[in-house]
């Protein structure tokens, strides 16, 4: 599901992470947005909309939008699909607007 060859553009070696997704380990590259990687593994609906509940996938890529608002790390509205992937991150879709954890 990635590139790995383009007649112009050059795709350097990352190392390769694991992260949790929904309770399942995942694999993906450091620093690549974790919506990359999502997409990578099969995931396409990253959300569902609040109102209709409609699912939601990439659309913007650019941070600007909020379909890709997700859980990482327990910390809701996180915008995936600018978010570097890190090793061991636990990353689910949120529930409607997203709750904080009382500390």
């Amino acid at each position: 599901m990635r590139i790995s060859e383009h007649p112009v553009l050059e795709f350097p070696e990352k190392k390769e992470v694991t992260f949790i997704f929904e309770g399942e380990t995942l694999k993906g590259y450091e620093g690549e947005p974790i919506a990359s990687a999502l997409h990578a593994n099969g995931v396409r609906v990253l959300r569902h909309s609040l109102k209709d509940n409609r699912p939601r996938g990439f659309f913007c890529a650019i941070g600007n939008c909020s379909s890709c608002y997700m859980e990482v790390n327990g910390e809701p509205n996180v915008r995936v699909c600018v978010e570097p992937l890190k090793e061991g991150m636990i990353v689910n879709r949120q529930e409607g607007k997203g709750k904080f954890e009382k500390r």
